[in-house]
């Protein structure tokens, strides 16, 4: 009986530890720090924001991950209330599945820099994400 219940102690350490990177499809919006260059704005994890940053519903993609957009990846830092609720993708999604999809929030410096990345790219996207501690291929140089 022990050794059962150590067998499933260990499945249950080893599942967690191989986290896998997975494809999900997102709400993709941008947002900036108002004020010059971002002085002032810090992310939920207590970092300052820069390029490279996004915002997350922490429960879905854990602070740290890779999300990997077509045009580069960005680091996991930030939450904010939109993010979290998905009103994004529920208000403006025109199928099933794009009102279910999850919300991520681009970080950009400038709010120039974040329209026109926004009015360069899809509403919805599939994005890859690599959970802190993977081994994945994608997010190595």
């Amino acid at each position: 009986m022990k050794l059962s219940y150590t067998v499933m102690f260990l499945l249950s350490l080893a599942s967690a530890a191989v986290a896998r990177e997975e494809s999900v499809l997102a709400r993709v919006t941008g947002y900036w720090a108002h004020g010059e260059g971002g002085s002032g704005k810090y992310a939920s994890t207590g970092g300052r924001l820069r390029a490279g940053h996004c915002a997350v519903d922490p429960k879905r993609i854990p602070y740290g991950s890779k999300v990997l957009f077509p045009d580069g990846a960005c680091t996991a830092v930030d939450t904010g209330p939109a993010v979290v609720n998905r009103k994004g993708a529920r208000l403006t999604g025109r199928t099933p599945s794009q009102r279910n999809a999850i919300v991520v929030d681009k970080f950009f410096e400038t709010k120039g820099a974040a329209v026109a990345w926004t009015s360069a790219h899809p509403a919805f996207m599939t994005l890859q994400i690599v959970p802190p501690g993977s081994r994945s291929k994608l997010t190595e140089p």
